[in-house]
């Protein structure tokens, strides 16, 4: 859950749900997504009475997303594709991470992995990708897999409802650790 300060709450009616902003009014937008204002906390914080670290194991740089021959986006450029059920058939790829309690006290941590697509189709600036939490004594590590689905984790909606999957860099997040990938035809 997002905690908005104070001039947020004074200045959006609870009334309206709008997730984009729109700056044509001065709405912030809402949610982790789309609002990139300050915080009091942002999704994702937490407390804990230890540290951790993560560092990527595996992660592709590139993904390619296989088109019929005669498609549109072999002619010109495209910014997107359909997130069709022929493109979509076993397009996944996996992020393995090392996740280590460089603390004194044992604790559980939540790992969370997002992704920011590429500015297309007024897409939101990061979104959730998976997470998973993890019991480690201290001075230990452990490993923390995600498979991810191109065309369900990495799809953005157009202007027009459906959904894409958007083509260019894509920026994992794994606290504060950042991956970059492409993903192309």
């Amino acid at each position: 859950m997002t905690w908005y300060p104070q001039s947020y709450v004074d200045k959006v009616p609870m009334t309206n749900m709008n997730m984009r902003p729109d700056p044509s009014n001065g709405y912030p937008g809402r949610t982790y997504r789309f609002y990139t204002g300050e915080t009091v906390y942002s999704f994702g914080d937490g407390l804990s009475y230890s540290e951790f670290s993560h560092e990527l194991t595996q992660a592709p740089r590139l993904v390619s997303v296989p088109l019929e021959e005669n498609h549109v986006c072999y002619s010109s450029e495209c910014k997107s594709v359909a997130a069709a059920e022929q493109t979509c058939q076993n397009l996944t790829f996996d992020v393995h991470l090392r996740i280590k309690n460089t603390g004194t006290t044992s604790g559980s941590h939540t790992v969370f992995l997002f992704s920011t697509p590429p500015s297309v189709h007024n897409s939101p600036q990061k979104h959730l990708v998976g997470f998973e939490k993890v019991f480690l004594h201290a001075q230990t590590d452990s490993h923390v897999g995600f498979k991810v689905d191109v065309c369900k984790d990495l799809s953005v909606v157009d202007e027009l409802g459906s959904k894409k999957v958007a083509l260019g860099e894509h920026v994992l997040h794994i606290g504060s650790l950042k991956h970059s990938m492409t993903v192309r035809i």
